[in-house]
């Protein structure tokens, strides 16, 4: 079973999840770009690792095998499902 869909940015630091759905309009041309060059896509697992320290932006995300930064307004964009433990 699943949980509620949240936006990526809101789901807990460690905790997985689902993409589910990406709302590419909300994204400009290049940051639509980055975020389907490191795999963003429905159906992926995600987790978000860290916070940066500053506005506590960046936020590391697990994407697949892979590490990557993104903004939270970007990850705003991105809602995901949680997967059972």
């Amino acid at each position: 079973m699943t949980g509620a869909i949240v936006p990526l940015d809101q789901l807990s630091l460690g905790s997985s999840g689902r993409v589910v759905a990406i709302d590419w309009s909300a994204l400009g041309q290049a940051e639509a770009a980055r975020l389907r060059h490191f795999g963003f896509d429905e159906g992926v697992s995600v987790t978000p690792m860290h916070l940066g320290p500053l506005g506590r932006d960046p936020l590391a995300v697990k994407v697949g095998r892979m590490t990557v930064a993104i903004r939270r307004s970007h990850a705003r964009a991105v809602k995901v499902t949680t997967e059972p433990a």
